[in-house]
């Protein structure tokens, strides 16, 4: 047993001493054994979970999934303190000088008067720190962690800020026919089929980008459709004494159609 005060309230300091104790001599065996490697996919699992608590509105899960988060955060951090590298106070110490120097509008004399004109100092502020001399270094900076269509999005606003972009919408279409005219002459030559369908995915990032459209949203909404549409075929054949499997492609077609236009 540890030496531990139990509390009827915690703090962030109380965090801190658990996240120690449980990495600590008489711990638990299994948050001993870790490493930044092997507790990576948990950040990431807990940083989607607190986005779906987000999006359902549920304030309660949406507390319990933040402190998740934290705790991953924590997690990492504690690791580093343990070999001498940094502590969570310097993790702290880093953000707030980094917010600071980041709104100059706010804790300096620069007068900005709206959001657009905050994100525009924001990248050039972030250029800076970074020592990003280029437009293709800040690219090139862009989390590979992302999500694909997320990584290829920002990707592109920066090119955009650079004036390396359409007008609007329609000329981002006409480019996604061309990447899709591309992808079906690589088809029929049976080469660079993987690097032309990836210009189709970002043509069609590039679209959604113009029309304000999240593409991941976009995306997770239409398998979403296609999860209900596949039940829907499902019961549809049952009823008629059939898998969904025992049918030809022609009848899956047209139960999918049927799923389709009941919606």
């Amino acid at each position: 047993m540890v030496n531990f005060q139990y509390k009827d309230h915690y703090d962030i300091d109380d965090f801190r001493t658990i996240m120690a104790i449980l990495r600590g001599e008489g711990g638990c065996p299994w948050d001993r054994a870790q490493t930044h490697e092997s507790i990576r996919r948990d950040l990431l699992e807990e940083a989607y979970e607190t986005v779906t608590a987000i999006d359902s509105g549920d304030k309660d899960n949406l507390r319990e999934e933040l402190g998740d988060l934290q705790m991953q955060v924590l997690f990492h951090a504690q690791m580093e303190e343990e070999t001498g590298s940094f502590t969570f106070d310097d993790v702290c110490d880093e953000a707030c000088k980094k917010l600071i120097h980041r709104h100059p509008h706010v804790f300096g004399k620069l007068e900005l008067d709206t959001p657009e004109e905050v994100l525009v100092t924001w990248d050039q502020v972030k250029r800076q720190e970074k020592a990003q001399k280029s437009t293709a270094q800040a690219m090139d900076s862009v989390a590979r962690a992302l999500p694909a269509l997320w990584r290829a999005e920002k990707i592109q606003k920066k090119a955009a800020k650079e004036g390396f972009d359409w007008p609007d919408w329609r000329g981002a279409r006409e480019k996604l026919t061309e990447e899709l005219s591309e992808l079906d002459e690589a088809l029929a030559a049976g080469e660079r089929v993987e690097e032309e369908l990836g210009d189709v995915l970002a043509a069609a990032v590039n679209l959604a980008r113009l029309l304000k459209i999240d593409p991941e949203r976009a995306l997770n909404g239409s398998s979403d459709r296609f999860v209900r549409r596949y039940a829907r075929m499902e019961e549809l054949a049952a009823a008629g004494g059939q898998a969904l499997s025992e049918l030809d492609l022609d009848g899956q077609e047209a139960l999918w159609q049927r799923a389709k236009s009941e919606e």
